[in-house]
């Protein structure tokens, strides 16, 4: 048996959907199997349209400034999204833990996924580990998933332009 893992995948996952907004529901089911989700449902426009408000929901908690904010917002996510836990093998890759009902169509899928994923990895790791970049002019959201919890960057892209603009100021003096 394994524990699934809803803490890093699923948090990156949702940094990834809500930095770039799937604009279609087969977008969005490709998107999703490519990050190793099992979509065992036909994905619908209904689901697109409940990803959009889970991802508008779970980018107050990434934008929430305290410690206790951020903790309410998600509270309130995991309490209208998550149902027991449950053993399954519906995938039939070993058993793990599930923190939802089973058979759930994309969007509330993602919904319990996100909610408790995010929580996993906030208490797990710290919970200012989710943020978004430090470079001015980028809005995107990541997950920090670094070893000493002191990531700045959305992307090494971003951290280098960053330091090419701290250089060039240092220069320019």
């Amino acid at each position: 048996m394994h524990l699934n893992p809803y803490g890093e995948d699923v948090v990156k996952l949702a940094a990834d959907l809500a930095n770039r907004r799937p604009a279609s529901a087969e977008e969005l089911a490709d998107r999703c199997r490519t990050a190793g989700l099992v979509v065992e449902l036909p994905v619908t426009p209904q689901d697109l349209d409940r990803t959009h408000e889970v991802l508008d929901a779970w980018e107050k908690v990434v934008d929430a400034e305290e410690e206790h904010e951020r903790a309410e917002l998600l509270n309130r996510m995991l309490a209208a999204a998550a149902a027991y836990p449950r053993l399954t093998d519906h995938a039939e890759d070993g058993w793990h833990l599930h923190y939802r009902d089973d058979r759930q169509t994309l969007g509330p899928l993602l919904f319990s996924l996100i909610s408790v994923g995010t929580a996993l990895h906030l208490a797990g790791r710290g919970m200012r580990r989710l943020r978004r970049c430090a470079v001015t002019g980028c809005a995107m959201s990541f997950a920090d998933t670094s070893r000493t919890g002191r990531q700045r960057y959305c992307s090494q892209r971003c951290a280098n332009r960053d330091a090419v603009r701290r250089h060039r100021a240092r220069t320019a003096r």
